[in-house]
């Protein structure tokens, strides 16, 4: 029988000891090591570094090799080829995290299904749903291709044999934390098996050129589960975003070794799945009525993508003696700078006033330049004074009530304007480094907030 001991692994680094420690003395992390009981083996730890068909591989001259002999696989979804830099490259290893429940397994079926239908065959192999619940879950989405083969098995090793016997255009794992390999005496989910099965699913893929998309759950702090190396192992990490009760989805590269990590795709959730959001922008605005206090139209940056979106607040006496501040996608620590810089610089009263800031679409929105906008907002509500339907606010609030220059004002203005806003309050910094605008659009420069607050409720009009 064999022996079993108990040994710590880093969640982070990975680094194994015999006993516990505070901080780990690789990567001197703190409180990052976890327990874990293990059987010793004969077998050898090495056999994930081992290649898959036993030949040493030789060196070759950079100039030497051919990058269109292998070219891009497309995924069948214009807003996931975009984030992956033009597609799924030949023997990469890409890891998809996000929430539990929003919807990474679906997204990555339904691109096993187009890749299916156009590019080849694809082994979805399924640690979580059986064969039968994959085809119930296929049929919902309307994917019925004889070339997505799907494979429900824990064991990798057995699912690496079936790849290299038959190997598939794209390998899929749902999820890293149910498979496991018997060389590794641990449960699955484990540090030391979603090590060792990820270090083999990267040998496999560099050997082969056969890419492979694994699922990665996530813990409560909004890491992947498993330890951190995990993410500097793969070639690209993918990070499935939004609230499940909203129905938009957004999908962001925070590594991608083949491109740029500045892309975002967007999607929105409905019964038949996942759909590509080709203009969010004017989804976002299709609900949004003229003539309400307490609104304001802003263009935020989802990477290097402006989109625009409405932010609304109410204001209203507090009935009791601290006031409320409530954000709902919008960060509530600039929020109460915001409020005080709006009590301080333009002598609004709001200590008595419990002020309530929503972001609409269930988005959440981050970026200094969108300060002024939710400044607007709040204003607005608080002297029940709309704001123009067809302005649009940017600019970042300094703690003195100055207005400061944002970065892409150009692609922001660019954008509002395909959907027919006419009007904009920008940082007066921005606009001497616009180019030729079109005739009817109308830009106003400001320097401070109350500039900004008479241009959009009185005084000065906009030139």
């Amino acid at each position: 029988m064999a022996k079993t001991k108990t040994v710590y692994f880093c969640n982070n680094c990975g680094a194994e000891s015999s006993r516990w420690l505070g901080r780990c003395p690789q990567c001197g992390q703190w409180n990052t090591m976890v327990e874990e009981v293990v059987r010793e083996t004969k077998k050898s730890s090495s056999a994930a570094y081992e290649p898959v068909d036993k030949k040493r591989p030789k060196p070759v001259a950079l100039t030497e090799i051919r990058t269109e002999d292998a070219p891009r696989i497309l995924t069948g979804y214009g807003e996931i080829n975009r984030v992956l830099g033009g597609g799924i490259v030949p023997g990469s290893l890409v890891l998809l995290g996000g929430d539990p429940g929003i919807g990474k397994s679906t997204l990555l079926l339904q691109v096993s299904g187009a890749i299916a239908d156009n590019e080849g065959t694809v082994l979805y192999a399924s640690g979580e749903e059986s064969q039968m619940q994959l085809k119930l879950r296929a049929e919902r989405l309307g994917i019925n291709s004889e070339r997505l083969q799907v494979m429900a098995d824990t064991n990798l090793d057995a699912v690496l044999k079936e790849a290299a016997d038959h190997p598939p255009t794209l390998l899929v794992i749902d999820s890293i934390q149910t498979v496991f390999t018997d060389d590794v005496e641990s449960a699955p989910g484990s540090v030391s098996q979603v090590r060792e099965c990820t270090a083999r699913l990267l040998r496999f893929a560099k050997e082969r050129s056969v890419p492979v998309c694994i699922i990665g759950h996530v813990t409560k702090e909004g890491n992947i589960a498993g330890p951190r190396m995990l993410e500097h192992m793969v070639d690209v990490v993918l990070y499935f975003e939004g609230e499940r009760s909203y129905q938009f989805r957004i999908l962001r590269a925070i590594k991608n070794r083949f491109g740029s990590t500045s892309e975002t795709g967007l999607f929105s959730m409905d019964g038949a799945g996942l759909v590509e959001l080709l203009n969010p922008s004017a989804t976002l605005l299709a609900e949004r009525t003229e003539d309400e206090t307490g609104s304001a139209v802003m263009a935020y940056l989802e990477g290097i993508r402006p989109i625009l979106v409405e932010v609304q607040s109410l204001v209203v006496n507090t009935a009791f003696g601290m006031p409320r501040r409530t954000s709902i996608g919008y960060d509530l620590n600039r929020l109460i700078v915001l409020l005080a810089v709006l009590e301080k610089r333009c002598q609004f009263s709001l200590g008595n006033k419990d002020v309530y800031v929503n972001v609409i679409g269930g988005l959440k929105v981050n970026e200094p330049a969108c300060d002024l906008s939710v400044a607007v907002a709040i204003v607005s509500n608080l002297m029940n004074r709309p704001v123009p339907s067809d302005m649009v606010i940017l600019g970042e609030v300094g703690l003195t009530g100055n207005v400061r220059s944002i970065p892409r004002l150009e692609q922001r203005l660019a954008e509002a304007a395909k959907l027919g806003f006419k009007r904009f309050i920008v940082p007066d910094g921005n606009v001497k480094q616009l180019k030729e605008l079109r005739d009817d659009i109308k830009v106003k420069g400001v320097v401070t907030v109350q500039e900004a607050m008479q241009a959009v409720f009185g005084g000065k009009n906009i030139r």
